[in-house]
């Protein structure tokens, strides 16, 4: 049986940004756990957020939660695109609401560039 990529993932350079800052072996395992959601849509490592159109790739390591928050873009009629916006460390059990509307600006920012 032949497994099927779901999606592509672009990093927007905020998102690009924080995984350079991070330590290498944390980054491993964040862009280890995007490629196999790419594959599986396994809502521990890719999840959509209630009531908005932003997802976040999910990654626990080292007892730390990290996220990268994203949205989707199926006007591309040859691919679709998952874009993930930025990251940043979780420190509580709800996503911050700043976080959110980060990704949401960076959401409507990109769709009007490429509209």
């Amino acid at each position: 049986m032949k497994v099927i990529e779901k999606f592509r993932v672009f990093y927007y350079t905020d998102a690009l940004e924080f995984l350079q800052r991070i330590e290498s072996k944390t980054r491993e395992k964040i862009l280890y756990n995007i490629d196999k959601a790419r594959y599986t849509l396994d809502p521990k490592l890719f999840k959509k957020l209630t009531g908005t159109d932003i997802w976040e790739f999910r990654t626990l390591y080292n007892g730390k939660q990290y996220r990268l928050l994203a949205f989707w873009d199926k006007s591309q009629a040859e691919d679709v695109l998952v874009i993930a916006t930025h990251g940043f460390i979780k420190k509580t059990d709800k996503t911050p609401s700043k976080e959110i509307i980060r990704a949401q600006e960076i959401m409507k920012e990109y769709f009007d560039i490429n509209s």
